[in-house]
Protein backbone atom coordinates (compact mmCIF):
# COMPACT_ATOMS: atom_id res chain seq x y z
CA UNK A 1 0.00 0.00 0.00
CA UNK A 2 1.01 3.96 -0.78
CA UNK A 3 0.68 6.68 0.76
CA UNK A 4 -0.99 9.34 -1.05
CA UNK A 5 1.27 11.80 -3.24
CA UNK A 6 1.63 14.79 -1.04
CA UNK A 7 3.83 17.13 -3.00
CA UNK A 8 1.44 19.70 -5.80
CA UNK A 9 2.73 18.83 -9.13
CA UNK A 10 1.72 20.33 -12.61
CA UNK A 11 0.03 23.64 -13.32
CA UNK A 12 -2.43 25.54 -11.30
CA UNK A 13 -6.02 24.38 -12.88
CA UNK A 14 -7.26 27.37 -11.22
CA UNK A 15 -5.56 30.10 -13.43
CA UNK A 16 -6.37 27.61 -16.38
CA UNK A 17 -4.51 25.97 -19.01
CA UNK A 18 -4.72 25.90 -22.98
CA UNK A 19 -7.50 23.78 -24.56
CA UNK A 20 -5.14 23.00 -26.92
CA UNK A 21 -2.57 21.20 -24.41
CA UNK A 22 -5.19 18.78 -23.88
CA UNK A 23 -5.77 16.48 -26.47
CA UNK A 24 -8.96 14.39 -26.92
CA UNK A 25 -8.27 11.32 -24.27
CA UNK A 26 -5.54 13.00 -22.74
CA UNK A 27 -4.87 13.83 -19.51
CA UNK A 28 -3.09 16.12 -17.17
CA UNK A 29 -1.76 16.36 -13.13
CA UNK A 30 -2.15 20.05 -11.78
CA UNK A 31 -3.42 21.18 -8.63
CA UNK A 32 -5.87 23.53 -7.56
CA UNK A 33 -5.65 24.74 -3.89
CA UNK A 34 -3.90 22.28 -2.33
CA UNK A 35 -5.11 18.69 -3.71
CA UNK A 36 -3.86 17.13 -6.93
CA UNK A 37 -6.28 17.03 -9.22
CA UNK A 38 -6.45 15.35 -12.64
CA UNK A 39 -7.93 16.67 -15.99
CA UNK A 40 -9.06 14.22 -18.81
CA UNK A 41 -10.76 15.17 -22.17
CA UNK A 42 -13.35 12.97 -23.76
CA UNK A 43 -14.21 14.21 -26.61
CA UNK A 44 -15.39 18.09 -26.37
CA UNK A 45 -15.83 17.91 -22.74
CA UNK A 46 -13.65 18.32 -19.62
CA UNK A 47 -13.24 16.98 -16.32
CA UNK A 48 -11.76 17.11 -13.40
CA UNK A 49 -11.25 14.71 -11.11
CA UNK A 50 -8.98 13.58 -7.74
CA UNK A 51 -5.88 12.57 -9.37
CA UNK A 52 -5.39 9.10 -6.89
CA UNK A 53 -6.01 5.83 -6.89
CA UNK A 54 -8.51 5.63 -3.56
CA UNK A 55 -7.35 1.75 -3.54
CA UNK A 56 -3.96 2.15 -2.66
CA UNK A 57 -2.92 5.71 -4.08
CA UNK A 58 -1.80 4.69 -7.41
CA UNK A 59 -1.22 8.02 -9.85
CA UNK A 60 -4.39 8.30 -11.98
CA UNK A 61 -2.27 10.34 -14.45
CA UNK A 62 -0.60 7.56 -15.70
CA UNK A 63 -3.60 5.04 -16.12
CA UNK A 64 -5.85 4.23 -19.35
CA UNK A 65 -9.08 6.16 -20.04
CA UNK A 66 -11.60 3.81 -21.50
CA UNK A 67 -14.57 6.07 -22.69
CA UNK A 68 -15.87 7.84 -20.10
CA UNK A 69 -13.87 5.79 -17.44
CA UNK A 70 -10.24 5.87 -16.47
CA UNK A 71 -8.68 3.12 -14.99
CA UNK A 72 -5.82 2.98 -12.05
CA UNK A 73 -2.35 1.59 -13.37
CA UNK A 74 -1.63 0.00 -10.55
CA UNK A 75 -4.26 -2.67 -9.49
CA UNK A 76 -6.97 -1.85 -12.21
CA UNK A 77 -9.83 -0.24 -10.23
CA UNK A 78 -12.03 2.11 -12.24
CA UNK A 79 -13.57 5.45 -11.68
CA UNK A 80 -16.66 7.43 -13.75
CA UNK A 81 -15.07 10.67 -14.89
CA UNK A 82 -18.52 12.37 -14.33
CA UNK A 83 -19.66 11.24 -10.88
CA UNK A 84 -15.92 10.09 -9.12
CA UNK A 85 -17.89 6.63 -8.42
CA UNK A 86 -15.74 3.93 -7.76
CA UNK A 87 -16.82 1.22 -10.45
CA UNK A 88 -15.21 -1.63 -9.88
CA UNK A 89 -12.85 -3.37 -7.29
CA UNK A 90 -10.71 -3.04 -5.95
CA UNK A 91 -11.38 0.53 -4.98
CA UNK A 92 -14.94 1.30 -2.77
CA UNK A 93 -13.85 4.54 -2.53
CA UNK A 94 -15.19 7.71 -5.04
CA UNK A 95 -12.87 10.30 -6.38
CA UNK A 96 -13.36 13.94 -5.45
CA UNK A 97 -14.84 15.96 -8.67
CA UNK A 98 -14.20 19.60 -9.15
CA UNK A 99 -16.65 22.30 -11.95
CA UNK A 100 -14.74 22.97 -15.05
CA UNK A 101 -15.38 25.68 -17.39
CA UNK A 102 -14.06 26.20 -20.90
CA UNK A 103 -13.42 30.11 -21.53
CA UNK A 104 -11.71 31.90 -24.14
CA UNK A 105 -9.93 28.68 -25.49
CA UNK A 106 -8.79 27.77 -21.86
CA UNK A 107 -9.74 25.33 -19.00
CA UNK A 108 -10.15 26.55 -15.74
CA UNK A 109 -11.15 24.38 -13.23
CA UNK A 110 -13.54 26.01 -10.24
CA UNK A 111 -14.74 24.70 -6.61
CA UNK A 112 -15.13 21.04 -5.35
CA UNK A 113 -18.49 19.84 -6.36
CA UNK A 114 -20.59 18.32 -3.72
CA UNK A 115 -21.01 15.00 -3.47
CA UNK A 116 -24.25 13.71 -4.93
CA UNK A 117 -25.53 9.64 -3.89
CA UNK A 118 -26.05 7.66 -6.69
CA UNK A 119 -28.78 7.27 -8.09
CA UNK A 120 -30.94 3.83 -7.32
CA UNK A 121 -30.83 1.36 -10.79
CA UNK A 122 -33.40 0.64 -12.60
CA UNK A 123 -34.50 -2.04 -14.06
CA UNK A 124 -34.20 -4.88 -10.92
CA UNK A 125 -36.72 -7.86 -11.54
CA UNK A 126 -38.84 -9.84 -9.14
CA UNK A 127 -39.38 -9.08 -5.43
CA UNK A 128 -36.69 -6.64 -3.64
CA UNK A 129 -35.51 -9.54 -1.06
CA UNK A 130 -36.29 -8.25 2.96
CA UNK A 131 -33.31 -10.87 3.98
CA UNK A 132 -30.10 -11.41 2.86
CA UNK A 133 -27.46 -13.54 4.58
CA UNK A 134 -23.78 -13.62 3.58
CA UNK A 135 -21.65 -16.07 5.11
CA UNK A 136 -18.13 -15.20 5.05
CA UNK A 137 -16.59 -12.43 6.08
CA UNK A 138 -13.22 -12.29 2.77
CA UNK A 139 -13.33 -10.41 -0.45
CA UNK A 140 -16.38 -11.24 -1.81
CA UNK A 141 -18.51 -10.77 1.49
CA UNK A 142 -17.54 -7.52 1.98
CA UNK A 143 -17.98 -6.41 -1.41
CA UNK A 144 -21.13 -7.73 -1.24
CA UNK A 145 -22.24 -5.80 1.95
CA UNK A 146 -21.20 -2.66 0.74
CA UNK A 147 -22.43 -2.69 -2.96
CA UNK A 148 -25.99 -3.73 -1.39
CA UNK A 149 -26.30 -0.46 0.49
CA UNK A 150 -24.59 1.50 -2.27
CA UNK A 151 -27.33 0.62 -4.59
CA UNK A 152 -29.69 1.81 -1.91
CA UNK A 153 -31.22 -1.95 -0.44
CA UNK A 154 -33.09 -0.93 2.48
CA UNK A 155 -33.34 -4.62 3.84
CA UNK A 156 -31.43 -6.89 6.32
CA UNK A 157 -27.92 -8.49 5.96
CA UNK A 158 -26.55 -10.28 7.99
CA UNK A 159 -23.31 -11.14 7.36
CA UNK A 160 -21.51 -14.58 9.03
CA UNK A 161 -17.89 -14.92 9.54
CA UNK A 162 -15.99 -17.23 10.89
CA UNK A 163 -12.82 -15.03 11.34
CA UNK A 164 -12.51 -13.37 14.56
CA UNK A 165 -12.02 -10.33 12.87
CA UNK A 166 -13.86 -7.90 10.76
CA UNK A 167 -13.26 -7.98 6.79
CA UNK A 168 -9.27 -7.19 5.91
CA UNK A 169 -6.98 -6.24 2.97
CA UNK A 170 -5.69 -9.54 2.51
CA UNK A 171 -3.13 -8.97 0.13
CA UNK A 172 -1.43 -6.81 2.70
CA UNK A 173 -1.29 -9.79 4.90
CA UNK A 174 1.41 -11.23 2.84
CA UNK A 175 2.81 -7.99 1.57
CA UNK A 176 3.96 -5.15 3.35
CA UNK A 177 2.08 -5.02 6.74
CA UNK A 178 3.75 -8.76 7.37
CA UNK A 179 7.28 -7.02 5.89
CA UNK A 180 6.62 -4.04 8.50
CA UNK A 181 5.88 -1.46 6.00
CA UNK A 182 2.15 -0.89 6.79
CA UNK A 183 0.41 0.18 9.90
CA UNK A 184 -2.49 -1.98 11.43
CA UNK A 185 -4.79 0.50 10.53
CA UNK A 186 -4.11 -0.07 7.02
CA UNK A 187 -5.47 -3.58 7.46
CA UNK A 188 -9.56 -3.48 8.11
CA UNK A 189 -11.25 -3.01 4.80
CA UNK A 190 -13.47 -0.88 6.53
CA UNK A 191 -13.56 0.13 10.64
CA UNK A 192 -16.23 -1.30 13.05
CA UNK A 193 -18.25 2.11 12.30
CA UNK A 194 -18.88 1.34 8.95
CA UNK A 195 -21.06 -1.62 9.91
CA UNK A 196 -23.16 -0.06 12.37
CA UNK A 197 -23.88 3.05 10.00
CA UNK A 198 -24.76 1.08 7.57
CA UNK A 199 -26.96 -1.36 9.25
CA UNK A 200 -24.86 -4.48 8.51
CA UNK A 201 -25.46 -6.98 11.03
CA UNK A 202 -21.40 -8.46 10.99
CA UNK A 203 -20.98 -11.29 13.31
CA UNK A 204 -17.92 -12.37 13.88
CA UNK A 205 -16.71 -15.97 15.14
CA UNK A 206 -19.97 -16.96 13.53
CA UNK A 207 -19.80 -20.79 12.69
CA UNK A 208 -22.38 -21.86 9.90
CA UNK A 209 -23.41 -25.67 10.76
CA UNK A 210 -25.87 -26.63 7.55
CA UNK A 211 -27.87 -24.47 5.17
CA UNK A 212 -31.20 -25.42 5.34
CA UNK A 213 -32.45 -24.25 1.63
CA UNK A 214 -36.31 -25.69 1.86
CA UNK A 215 -37.15 -23.53 4.91
CA UNK A 216 -34.53 -20.84 3.85
CA UNK A 217 -33.10 -20.69 7.03
CA UNK A 218 -28.66 -20.75 7.66
CA UNK A 219 -28.47 -23.11 10.91
CA UNK A 220 -25.62 -22.04 13.10
CA UNK A 221 -23.27 -24.48 14.98
CA UNK A 222 -25.06 -23.31 18.16
CA UNK A 223 -28.35 -24.46 16.76
CA UNK A 224 -29.65 -21.15 16.21
CA UNK A 225 -31.06 -20.07 12.78
CA UNK A 226 -31.18 -16.81 10.51
CA UNK A 227 -34.09 -16.61 7.70
CA UNK A 228 -32.48 -15.15 4.37
CA UNK A 229 -34.71 -14.70 1.14
CA UNK A 230 -31.36 -14.38 -1.20
CA UNK A 231 -28.06 -16.24 0.24
CA UNK A 232 -24.92 -15.28 -0.65
CA UNK A 233 -21.85 -18.26 -0.03
CA UNK A 234 -18.46 -16.44 0.28
CA UNK A 235 -16.91 -18.94 2.45
CA UNK A 236 -13.68 -18.29 0.37
CA UNK A 237 -10.76 -20.71 0.64
CA UNK A 238 -8.54 -22.42 3.19
CA UNK A 239 -4.73 -23.55 3.06
CA UNK A 240 -3.59 -26.76 2.82
CA UNK A 241 -2.60 -28.34 5.31
CA UNK A 242 0.58 -30.08 5.72
CA UNK A 243 0.30 -34.15 7.16
CA UNK A 244 3.88 -34.65 7.34
CA UNK A 245 5.24 -35.63 11.31
CA UNK A 246 5.59 -32.66 13.47
CA UNK A 247 3.49 -30.23 11.33
CA UNK A 248 1.22 -29.82 14.54
CA UNK A 249 3.88 -27.86 16.31
CA UNK A 250 3.19 -24.46 17.33
CA UNK A 251 5.93 -22.62 15.35
CA UNK A 252 4.57 -24.22 11.94
CA UNK A 253 2.18 -21.41 10.53
CA UNK A 254 -0.17 -20.95 7.29
CA UNK A 255 -0.85 -17.63 6.41
CA UNK A 256 -4.56 -16.79 5.57
CA UNK A 257 -6.08 -14.71 8.54
CA UNK A 258 -5.32 -11.37 10.10
CA UNK A 259 -4.13 -13.71 13.45
CA UNK A 260 -2.10 -15.75 11.50
CA UNK A 261 0.10 -13.42 10.28
CA UNK A 262 0.33 -11.91 13.57
CA UNK A 263 1.19 -14.87 14.93
CA UNK A 264 3.94 -14.89 12.49
CA UNK A 265 5.21 -11.41 13.05
CA UNK A 266 5.27 -12.28 16.44
CA UNK A 267 7.60 -15.46 15.55
CA UNK A 268 9.78 -13.09 13.47
CA UNK A 269 10.39 -10.64 16.02
CA UNK A 270 12.94 -12.93 17.88
CA UNK A 271 13.69 -15.50 14.74
CA UNK A 272 16.82 -15.84 12.81
CA UNK A 273 15.52 -18.26 10.18
CA UNK A 274 12.59 -18.99 8.72
CA UNK A 275 11.63 -22.06 6.38
CA UNK A 276 8.84 -21.15 3.65
CA UNK A 277 7.19 -24.46 2.04
CA UNK A 278 6.40 -24.09 -1.48
CA UNK A 279 7.15 -21.28 -4.17
CA UNK A 280 3.55 -20.10 -4.75
CA UNK A 281 3.06 -16.13 -5.07
CA UNK A 282 1.99 -16.45 -1.23
CA UNK A 283 4.76 -18.44 -0.27
CA UNK A 284 7.08 -16.00 -1.74
CA UNK A 285 5.49 -13.10 -0.75
CA UNK A 286 6.45 -14.25 2.48
CA UNK A 287 9.70 -14.99 1.93
CA UNK A 288 10.36 -11.19 0.49
CA UNK A 289 8.38 -9.57 3.51
CA UNK A 290 10.80 -12.02 6.18
CA UNK A 291 13.64 -10.81 4.19
CA UNK A 292 12.68 -7.34 4.71
CA UNK A 293 12.60 -8.35 8.52
CA UNK A 294 16.42 -9.14 7.92
CA UNK A 295 15.39 -13.10 8.57
CA UNK A 296 17.34 -15.69 6.52
CA UNK A 297 15.03 -17.73 4.38
CA UNK A 298 14.84 -21.17 2.74
CA UNK A 299 12.44 -21.84 0.39
CA UNK A 300 11.70 -25.90 -0.21
CA UNK A 301 9.52 -26.25 -3.45
CA UNK A 302 8.78 -29.35 -5.46
CA UNK A 303 9.04 -27.53 -8.87
CA UNK A 304 12.11 -27.17 -11.19
CA UNK A 305 11.40 -23.18 -10.76
CA UNK A 306 9.29 -21.13 -8.84
CA UNK A 307 5.91 -20.13 -10.32
CA UNK A 308 6.67 -21.67 -13.75
CA UNK A 309 3.30 -23.47 -13.87
CA UNK A 310 1.06 -19.71 -13.97
CA UNK A 311 4.16 -17.74 -15.66
CA UNK A 312 5.77 -20.18 -17.49
CA UNK A 313 9.77 -20.87 -17.18
CA UNK A 314 11.17 -17.50 -18.38
CA UNK A 315 9.19 -15.69 -15.42
CA UNK A 316 10.01 -18.74 -13.29
CA UNK A 317 13.95 -17.94 -13.46
CA UNK A 318 13.54 -14.00 -12.90
CA UNK A 319 11.76 -14.49 -10.07
CA UNK A 320 14.26 -17.17 -8.55
CA UNK A 321 17.15 -14.88 -9.24
CA UNK A 322 15.47 -11.89 -8.18
CA UNK A 323 14.21 -13.62 -4.91
CA UNK A 324 18.14 -14.97 -4.56
CA UNK A 325 19.87 -11.43 -5.43
CA UNK A 326 18.07 -10.33 -1.76
CA UNK A 327 19.24 -13.79 0.27
CA UNK A 328 16.56 -15.96 -0.12
CA UNK A 329 18.31 -19.88 -0.57
CA UNK A 330 15.97 -22.23 -2.68
CA UNK A 331 15.60 -26.09 -2.33
CA UNK A 332 13.88 -27.00 -5.19
CA UNK A 333 12.75 -30.54 -6.97
CA UNK A 334 12.85 -31.75 -3.06
CA UNK A 335 9.72 -31.31 0.05
CA UNK A 336 9.76 -31.29 3.49
CA UNK A 337 9.15 -34.95 5.09
CA UNK A 338 9.38 -34.25 8.92
CA UNK A 339 9.64 -31.55 11.44
CA UNK A 340 11.39 -32.28 14.83
CA UNK A 341 11.61 -29.34 16.91
CA UNK A 342 13.16 -26.50 14.89
CA UNK A 343 15.11 -29.34 12.32
CA UNK A 344 13.04 -30.34 9.07
CA UNK A 345 14.09 -33.21 7.01
CA UNK A 346 13.59 -32.87 3.41
CA UNK A 347 12.92 -35.81 0.51
CA UNK A 348 16.76 -35.23 -0.51
CA UNK A 349 17.92 -36.15 2.59
CA UNK A 350 19.44 -33.30 3.49
CA UNK A 351 18.51 -31.51 6.99
CA UNK A 352 17.65 -27.98 7.53
CA UNK A 353 16.90 -25.90 10.93
CA UNK A 354 14.51 -23.14 11.30
CA UNK A 355 13.11 -21.39 14.35
CA UNK A 356 9.91 -21.08 12.27
CA UNK A 357 7.90 -22.79 9.33
CA UNK A 358 5.13 -21.06 7.25
CA UNK A 359 3.40 -23.74 5.04
CA UNK A 360 2.36 -21.83 1.66
CA UNK A 361 1.70 -25.72 -0.14
CA UNK A 362 -1.90 -23.93 -1.83
CA UNK A 363 -5.39 -23.21 -0.50
CA UNK A 364 -8.45 -25.38 -1.11
CA UNK A 365 -12.21 -23.76 -1.72
CA UNK A 366 -14.20 -23.86 1.48
CA UNK A 367 -17.38 -26.22 -0.29
CA UNK A 368 -18.49 -28.15 2.95
CA UNK A 369 -22.00 -26.22 3.69
CA UNK A 370 -22.45 -26.03 -0.56
CA UNK A 371 -22.40 -30.33 -0.30
CA UNK A 372 -23.78 -30.19 2.26
CA UNK A 373 -26.80 -28.32 1.15
CA UNK A 374 -26.61 -30.64 -2.40
CA UNK A 375 -25.94 -27.75 -4.21
CA UNK A 376 -24.13 -28.57 -7.64
CA UNK A 377 -20.41 -29.19 -7.26
CA UNK A 378 -16.94 -29.33 -9.90
CA UNK A 379 -14.13 -28.93 -8.08
CA UNK A 380 -15.82 -25.75 -6.43
CA UNK A 381 -19.27 -24.76 -6.22
CA UNK A 382 -21.18 -24.29 -10.01
CA UNK A 383 -22.58 -21.13 -10.75
CA UNK A 384 -24.55 -19.24 -13.96
CA UNK A 385 -23.41 -16.18 -15.77
CA UNK A 386 -25.43 -14.53 -13.00
CA UNK A 387 -23.59 -16.03 -10.07
CA UNK A 388 -26.36 -18.10 -8.78
CA UNK A 389 -25.96 -21.72 -7.91
CA UNK A 390 -28.43 -24.56 -9.07
CA UNK A 391 -30.54 -24.14 -6.17
CA UNK A 392 -32.51 -20.75 -6.78
CA UNK A 393 -31.91 -17.53 -4.35
CA UNK A 394 -28.58 -19.17 -3.34
CA UNK A 395 -25.53 -17.40 -4.96
CA UNK A 396 -21.65 -17.78 -4.79
CA UNK A 397 -18.94 -15.67 -5.07
CA UNK A 398 -15.04 -16.03 -4.73
CA UNK A 399 -12.59 -18.59 -4.32
CA UNK A 400 -15.51 -21.72 -4.27
CA UNK A 401 -17.09 -20.20 -7.41
CA UNK A 402 -16.87 -21.87 -10.98
CA UNK A 403 -18.34 -19.48 -13.53
CA UNK A 404 -18.59 -19.68 -17.35
CA UNK A 405 -16.14 -17.36 -18.48
CA UNK A 406 -17.31 -15.92 -21.83
CA UNK A 407 -13.54 -14.51 -22.91
CA UNK A 408 -12.08 -17.88 -22.25
CA UNK A 409 -14.90 -20.02 -22.79
CA UNK A 410 -14.21 -22.38 -20.46
CA UNK A 411 -15.74 -22.30 -16.74
CA UNK A 412 -13.29 -21.47 -14.08
CA UNK A 413 -12.43 -20.79 -10.66
CA UNK A 414 -9.99 -18.05 -9.98
CA UNK A 415 -8.34 -18.14 -6.23
CA UNK A 416 -7.86 -13.78 -6.43
CA UNK A 417 -8.90 -10.80 -4.53
CA UNK A 418 -9.83 -8.33 -7.01
CA UNK A 419 -12.17 -11.79 -8.68
CA UNK A 420 -13.70 -12.18 -5.40
CA UNK A 421 -14.55 -8.67 -4.99
CA UNK A 422 -16.22 -8.14 -8.33
CA UNK A 423 -17.84 -11.43 -8.32
CA UNK A 424 -19.11 -9.57 -4.60
CA UNK A 425 -20.57 -6.64 -6.40
CA UNK A 426 -22.28 -8.75 -9.31
CA UNK A 427 -24.03 -10.87 -6.83
CA UNK A 428 -24.81 -8.47 -4.83
CA UNK A 429 -26.98 -7.07 -7.92
CA UNK A 430 -28.29 -10.11 -8.88
CA UNK A 431 -29.65 -10.62 -5.56
CA UNK A 432 -31.58 -7.30 -6.10
CA UNK A 433 -32.95 -9.03 -9.56
CA UNK A 434 -30.69 -7.30 -11.99
CA UNK A 435 -29.93 -9.36 -14.68
CA UNK A 436 -26.02 -8.60 -14.39
CA UNK A 437 -23.78 -11.26 -16.06
CA UNK A 438 -20.27 -11.38 -14.32
CA UNK A 439 -18.09 -10.47 -17.36
CA UNK A 440 -15.01 -8.79 -15.78
CA UNK A 441 -11.69 -10.23 -17.07
CA UNK A 442 -9.76 -11.76 -13.89
CA UNK A 443 -6.99 -9.54 -12.77
CA UNK A 444 -4.27 -10.02 -9.62
CA UNK A 445 -1.50 -8.31 -8.62
CA UNK A 446 1.95 -9.97 -7.38
CA UNK A 447 4.94 -7.96 -5.32
CA UNK A 448 8.40 -9.10 -5.10
CA UNK A 449 10.51 -6.88 -2.91
CA UNK A 450 10.19 -3.51 -5.31
CA UNK A 451 8.95 -5.53 -8.37
CA UNK A 452 5.32 -5.74 -9.07
CA UNK A 453 3.44 -8.54 -11.43
CA UNK A 454 0.42 -7.68 -12.64
CA UNK A 455 -1.87 -10.65 -14.79
CA UNK A 456 -4.82 -10.21 -16.24
CA UNK A 457 -7.09 -12.99 -18.01
CA UNK A 458 -6.73 -16.79 -17.17
CA UNK A 459 -4.80 -19.44 -19.38
CA UNK A 460 -4.43 -22.62 -17.32
CA UNK A 461 -2.64 -23.77 -20.20
CA UNK A 462 -1.25 -22.08 -23.51
CA UNK A 463 1.31 -23.34 -26.82
CA UNK A 464 3.47 -19.84 -26.59
CA UNK A 465 4.29 -17.07 -24.64
CA UNK A 466 5.31 -14.27 -26.56
CA UNK A 467 7.60 -11.74 -24.44
CA UNK A 468 7.98 -8.15 -25.35
CA UNK A 469 10.60 -6.23 -23.68
CA UNK A 470 13.46 -7.62 -21.58
CA UNK A 471 12.66 -10.10 -18.35
CA UNK A 472 15.47 -9.46 -16.80
CA UNK A 473 15.45 -5.69 -17.42
CA UNK A 474 12.00 -5.42 -15.11
CA UNK A 475 10.38 -3.72 -18.21
CA UNK A 476 8.37 -6.89 -19.98
CA UNK A 477 4.76 -7.84 -21.28
CA UNK A 478 4.18 -11.38 -21.67
CA UNK A 479 1.09 -12.58 -23.83
CA UNK A 480 0.15 -16.31 -22.99
CA UNK A 481 -1.43 -17.67 -26.34
CA UNK A 482 -3.21 -21.28 -27.31
CA UNK A 483 -3.65 -21.52 -30.90
CA UNK A 484 -2.78 -18.15 -31.41
CA UNK A 485 -5.09 -16.79 -29.35
CA UNK A 486 -4.10 -14.51 -26.50
CA UNK A 487 -5.89 -15.85 -23.03
CA UNK A 488 -3.66 -13.87 -20.68
CA UNK A 489 -0.88 -11.34 -20.20
CA UNK A 490 1.91 -11.04 -17.52
CA UNK A 491 3.45 -7.91 -16.80
CA UNK A 492 6.36 -6.19 -14.96
CA UNK A 493 6.62 -1.86 -14.98
CA UNK A 494 4.37 -2.09 -18.51
CA UNK A 495 1.41 -0.88 -16.64
CA UNK A 496 -0.53 1.17 -19.32
CA UNK A 497 0.13 -1.76 -21.80
CA UNK A 498 -1.51 -4.18 -19.36
CA UNK A 499 -4.54 -2.10 -19.16
CA UNK A 500 -4.73 -2.33 -22.82
CA UNK A 501 -4.19 -5.98 -22.85
CA UNK A 502 -7.10 -5.60 -20.14
CA UNK A 503 -9.48 -4.10 -22.50
CA UNK A 504 -8.66 -6.54 -25.55
CA UNK A 505 -9.67 -9.93 -23.64
CA UNK A 506 -13.00 -8.01 -22.45
CA UNK A 507 -13.84 -7.49 -25.87
CA UNK A 508 -12.64 -10.94 -27.01
CA UNK A 509 -15.52 -13.49 -26.37
CA UNK A 510 -16.40 -16.51 -27.15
Amino acid sequence: MAEGHTKLNGPDLVQGIAFADLPDGGKLAGYCGDEQVLLVRHGAEVFAIGATCTHYGGPLVDGLVVEDTVRCPWHHACFDLRTGEALRAPAFNHLACWSVELRDDRIFVGEKRKRTVPKQRAGGSGQVPEKIVIVGGGAAGFAAAEKLRREHYQGSIVMLSNDDASPVDRPNLSKDYLAGKAPEDWIPLRGESFYSKNDIDLRLSANVASIDARSGEVVLADGSRTPYDRLLLATGAEPVRLTIPGADQPHVHTLRSFADCKAIIERATTARRAIVLGASFIGLEVAAALRSRNIEVHVVAPGKRPMERVLGPQMGDFIRALHEENGVVFHLEDTATSIDGRKVKLSSGDTLTADFVVAGIGVRPRTGLAEKAGLSLDRGVVVNAFLETSAPGIFAAGDIARWPDPHSGENIRVEHWVVAERQGQTAALNMLGHREKYAAVPFFWSQHYDVPINYVGHAERWDEIAVDGDITAKDCLLRFKRKGRTLAVASIFRDIECLEAEVELERQVT
